[in-house]
């Protein structure tokens, strides 16, 4: 497997005095395993954006950090911005290479299916990643799944039925359908499918116009409530005796 680099640098700055870095095309990150202090990073933006597209989360990455060793590690997890999926923050798992890891791999379907082809069928695929344990060299950055082999719907192809690399345990159920190719919809089925969306959105609606009528009735009870305590007249205290 190609090595994959990624260049980094330690950082002294923390919490919300990162947004400088990120205005500066840097991206805060933290490298992290086990036994191992958590040491906080500084990635160039436009690079890493580079490496996840080669890497993705199941290929080992060459850290290089100036005066450190070359680590070997995983992106672990991807923070991005609500709005404009921007990545904000990177978490990177240094691995043992020695010891076993269990991470996703994922699935990528390849072929043409038959039953879509002749029969006119709808591809489904139920999982785009398997559950795996290995050891860090094992990792592979997919797996493929060869959809040639549905001729039929009543074909399917499960976890057990992949071609996995030597070395490398799958933790899901073997039993588990990747993919199957369902026929065809009539016309009825589909006229209902153009239905549904239709049949929430009036029921969302009605809905909330229930919520804004029950609103506006405990407003008018509130306010007639108040107007009949301003109106009974409070019974005079006496006067105190001079």
């Amino acid at each position: 497997m190609e090595e994959i680099t990624l260049r980094g640098q330690k950082r002294d700055l923390l919490g919300k005095k990162v947004k400088s870095l990120r205005k500066d095309g840097q991206l805060p990150s933290i490298m992290y395993g086990k036994n191992i202090k958590e040491i906080p990073l500084v990635l160039n933006k436009a690079e890493f954006g580079r490496v996840t597209q080669e890497a993705g989360e199941a290929t080992l990455i060459d850290l290089r950090i100036p005066e450190e060793k070359p680590a070997k590690v995983l992106i672990r997890d991807i923070q991005r911005h609500p709005v404009n999926g921007e990545i904000m923050h990177v978490d990177l798992y240094k691995v043992d290479m020695s010891q076993e890891i269990q991470t996703e791999i994922p699935l990528k379907f390849e072929g043409t299916a038959p039953a879509v082809e002749e029969l006119e069928g709808n591809l489904i695929t139920n999982k785009d990643s398997i559950k795996v344990e290995c050891l860090p060299d094992k990792l592979v950055s997919e797996i493929t799944v060869n959809v040639s082999a549905l001729k039929t719907f009543d074909d399917l192809i499960h976890v057990k039925d992949l071609n996995i690399p030597k070395g490398i345990k799958v933790l899901d159920d073997g039993e588990e359908i990747i993919a199957q190719v369902t026929p065809p919809r009539s016309e009825e089925e589909l006229a209902e499918l153009e239905a549904e969306p239709q049949a929430a959105e009036a029921e969302k609606a009605h809905i909330e116009t229930m919520e804004a009528e029950a609103a506006a009735e405990k407003a008018e009870v509130a306010t007639t409530e108040k107007k009949t305590e301003e109106a009974v007249p409070t019974e005079e205290q006496p006067q105190e005796e001079k």
